[in-house]
């Protein structure tokens, strides 16, 4: 008799993430503008360590007890009191190889410590950066997972969505999903995928229309593109570091 399937689920919203048991499941932490994509191109590029941290206060804290680079935004700038924000173009190899980066984000580093707090199983982030090393763990790990959308300040958004939707493109076959929320995800990036840029641009998507104005297409277009920094973050005690499996 053959094994039954794990589950998997979207939630489309952090304001959504207390209706999933999170016990024994893989958590994937989704903020696609920027921070996981970020978070990802750092550990790519031989950062030592990701510290996510839900506040700017304990940025700088931390910052001041550990070597290291004390970064993040809010609303979509550099926050207040720290040096570096949240685009993956502010660290390449030659700054952030062996470094620490302490980072506090909008959106992305809150619903990891919701995660958290919620008891995840396991907590690891994902973009498009970084897509299939995400779905090759999936496969991989036969437990059940939860795609948590960051959003933006509790409202969904497209781009995490899309990226949940193409996970479960690429790994659907593996498990069981019984989820509204996953085929909204699924139905969404299939009229996308074709050009996830161009979609973006053509919905008017609100995270699109914030970082254009701010001059960054050049991080849309990154963030958008898979692969690009194809590791695996994986949280455990307190810090994001690769993951081999």
């Amino acid at each position: 008799m053959s094994q039954a399937k794990p589950s998997l689920y979207t939630s489309l919203s952090p304001a959504l993430l207390h209706l999933y048991d999170l016990n024994n499941t893989v958590v994937v932490i989704i903020d696609v503008l920027r921070a996981t994509s970020t978070i990802a191109t750092a550990l790519f590029n031989g950062a030592r360590s990701v510290i996510p941290v839900d506040s700017v206060a304990r940025c700088i804290e931390l910052g001041k007890n550990i070597d290291s680079i004390t970064a993040g935004e809010r609303d979509g700038q550099i926050a207040e009191g720290l040096q570096y924000g949240n685009s993956p173009f502010e660290y390449p190899e030659s700054f952030v190889k062996g470094k620490t980066l302490v980072l506090t984000t909008t959106n992305g580093t809150k619903l990891l410590h919701m995660a958290l707090e919620r008891g995840a199983g396991e907590i690891v982030t994902g973009s498009f950066p970084n897509l299939s090393a995400v779905c090759d763990y999936l496969v991989a790990a036969k437990k059940n997972v939860i795609l948590g959308c960051a959003a933006w300040k509790d409202k969904v958004n497209l781009e995490d969505t899309l990226f949940a939707g193409a996970v479960i493109d690429r790994i659907s076959e593996h498990f069981s999903i019984n989820c509204d929320s996953s085929k909204l995800a699924s139905t969404l990036y299939s009229a996308a995928k074709s050009d996830l840029y161009e979609f973006m641009k053509a919905q008017n998507a609100s995270h699109y229309q914030r970082l254009t104005g701010f001059g960054l297409e050049k991080d849309i277009r990154y963030c958008l593109t898979p692969d690009g920094a194809n590791i695996l973050p994986f949280y455990a005690n307190g810090k994001l570091t690769i993951h081999s499996w």
